[in-house]
């Protein structure tokens, strides 16, 4: 029988906290150079290189599988995924009020929101499957739907191309099926990153049963484990800083 029982007072996995305020760093430089780009027309070339499109989704990834780990800590999901909904709702109402060129339909706040009220729901099915099982399930169907926006399932070779009647929907937008005429300047829909917030719940059992090195439980960077206990306020905030910022020095150089 799966073993999901876990101590009663766990450590603090302080290598979870700074990887995190390194994820969120990096998405405050990301988003300053979108700002540069999208809003203040300047031309910086690496900007749409592969390598940091690839970087970007790597840290957005990493942040989204430890939010899973997080879940395994949390006492109720339902009322955080629903707060983190709403603060994705108000980034929505923001965007859409006073910056619409770059509005925000389903960020990864979102997302986040979705996934833990999932979790928080579904927890004791999911926990039906041994941990390691979960994760190998949720790795493999998060790669299997990773470019299902771009309209193809699977891994090439093994890829197949979806209908075109599901993009035509704009209701399926939050699911992954974002229409030809679509635009979102932050965009993490449930396929594919359900699953990999699951397969971080998967993980977290080992991670809230002390099963992994001491190394993952002891503080190496306090500055970034500080950051990474205060993600959703940074995430919040860090862009009207930054648009205002900005919006002075130009205002100022120009």
């Amino acid at each position: 029988m799966t073993d999901y029982s876990f101590p009663s007072n766990p450590r603090r996995v302080a290598l979870m906290d700074e990887l995190r305020g390194l994820s969120i760093l990096l998405m405050v430089v990301y988003h300053g150079a979108y700002d540069l780009v999208a809003i203040f027309n300047l031309n910086i070339p690496i900007f749409y290189s592969p390598v940091l499109f690839f970087l970007q989704a790597l840290f957005a990834g990493l942040f989204i599988f430890i939010s899973g780990i997080s879940c395994r800590y949390s006492h109720n999901n339902l009322r955080r995924g629903a707060l983190a909904f709403l603060f994705g709702l108000a980034l929505t109402l923001i965007t859409w009020l006073f910056l619409p060129s770059q509005i925000i339909v389903f960020g990864i706040l979102h997302c986040l929101g979705i996934c833990m009220m999932v979790f928080g729901l579904c927890h004791k099915l999911l926990d039906r499957l041994s941990p390691l099982l979960g994760i190998l399930l949720c790795l493999g169907l998060f790669f299997l739907t990773y470019q299902v926006q771009n309209g193809v399932l699977g891994v090439p070779p093994l890829a197949v191309r979806l209908p075109s009647f599901l993009y035509s929907a704009k209701l399926l937008v939050f699911l992954g099926f974002p229409g030809p005429h679509f635009f979102s300047s932050d965009y993490f829909p449930l396929l594919p990153w359900l699953f990999l917030f699951l397969a971080g719940g998967y993980f977290g059992v080992y991670v809230r049963q002390e099963r992994l090195p001491d190394f993952v439980y002891t503080p190496h960077i306090p500055f970034l484990g500080r950051i990474g206990r205060y993600t959703l306020w940074i995430y919040l905030l860090h862009q009207p800083v930054i648009y205002g910022a900005l919006s002075l020095f130009f205002m100022l150089t120009r």
